[in-house]
């Protein structure tokens, strides 16, 4: 990928790499027969779908202008779930939806009846009560949870009408973990499997990422199968598409120096095009720096929005940074796209795609109408 040819500030997919990740993701689904689905809660860059449904062709939505967008650019109806459905928006989600997850017994009591002349598999999301993930925010079974239905409230039979199950506790994780997670839910929820027909095993499996043991996820989803070979496995990965596939790239607009703490001030913000890096919080690569030398130019990168904790850093350079300079963020398609804002009114950076042809091409480009639509 050529830098000097990308305008500053856009987010840059590499095409390669995405299809790289397709490839795999596919091998998966194919060698485990398993079927793998698109999260778009971390990558919805509908202009590749065409390139995505070479590989694989459903999604899953967690509101309704995801399950739009999953029936109309995807081209088939997705796998929904959300945490809240609303009496308005509800028969539209049915349009545009193929299985339906309800969050709780009362939701799905509420809105089932609505689903029976419309071929929709319903399931619930239940809450196995045990989860890796160590960051809270990211963590749907800590305790007093929103998210899904506790084994000590359903009792020795499934409601009528629920064809499947749908489980979801990792986040950016190992088959290590999913096997953990796959033994309590089958200690706790086993005794239901055979009311049902669709296991999901939500997202966070993050089978794209160097290292991740994939002999042994397809190992754990084989023997699971061959247990309950009556059950459709589903899994959900969103990061794991879109993982290491692209770039934030970004330019020096000023350099501030306060007590020795240099600062370089990018033509971005953490706050409104990167919030990861502060609600991880996640400090991401930069193209030809390191983690903080002692001795080296060392710098925090400063978004240029009015919050006081819109930086991020330290990182060193091998030589001083100057006002023009591209400070090139690496791993920046996931979770970023789909969670940017317009805070304090600050333009959305571009959105290309560097093509299997070598060149670059500009997908999208963002004004001032774009934020003044927002504002009604």
């Amino acid at each position: 990928m050529n830098y000097s040819k990308i305008p500053s500030p856009c987010y840059v997919l590499d095409e390669m790499a995405f299809r790289k990740n397709l490839e795999l993701i596919r091998s998966v689904k194919e060698r485990a027969g398993v079927e793998i689905i698109l999260a778009f809660k971390a990558f919805a860059m509908w202009s590749v779908f065409p390139i995505v449904r070479e590989y694989i062709p459903f999604s899953t939505a967690s509101s309704l202008a995801e399950a739009r967008l999953a029936y109309e650019e995807l081209g088939s109806k997705a796998h929904t779930y959300s945490p809240a459905y609303t009496t308005k928006e509800f028969p539209q989600i049915m349009a545009c939806s193929s299985h339906i997850s309800f969050n709780s017994l009362n939701q799905f009591q509420h809105f089932y009846p609505q689903t029976q002349f419309d071929n929709i598999s319903c399931g619930l999301r239940i809450n196995p009560e045990f989860s890796d993930v160590e960051t809270d925010l990211y963590n749907p079974c800590s305790p007093g949870s929103r998210l899904g239905v506790v084994a000590d409230l359903l009792g020795d039979k499934l409601p009528e009408g629920v064809q499947g199950l749908h489980f979801h506790t990792l986040c950016e994780s190992s088959s290590y973990d999913l096997e953990k997670t796959l033994n309590v839910v089958d200690e706790k929820f086993g005794k239901y499997f055979s009311q049902i027909k669709w296991l999901n095993m939500g997202g966070g499996h993050l089978m794209t990422r160097e290292g991740y043991d994939i002999e042994h996820l397809i190992g754990l989803l084989k023997t699971f199968q061959a247990k309950y070979p009556h059950l459709q496995l589903i899994l959900e990965p969103g990061s794991a598409f879109a993982w290491r596939t692209g770039v934030l790239v970004s330019s020096i607009v000023d350099i501030v120096e306060n007590k020795g703490i240099k600062t370089a001030m990018l033509d971005i913000s953490f706050a409104c095009h990167a919030p990861d890096c502060l609600e991880m919080p996640y400090k991401p690569a930069i193209v030809g720096a390191t983690d903080a030398v002692e001795g080296k130019p060392t710098y925090r990168m400063g978004g240029n929005s009015c919050l006081s904790g819109d930086y991020l850093g330290d990182w060193s350079f091998e030589n001083e940074l100057k006002i023009g300079d591209k400070i090139v963020f690496e791993d920046m398609i996931h979770y970023t796209l789909v969670k940017t804002n317009m805070f304090n009114g600050i333009s959305h950076p571009s959105i290309g795609m560097w093509t299997s042809e070598n060149e670059f091409n500009m997908i999208r480009e963002f004004g001032y109408d774009d934020y003044k639509t927002r504002m009604s």
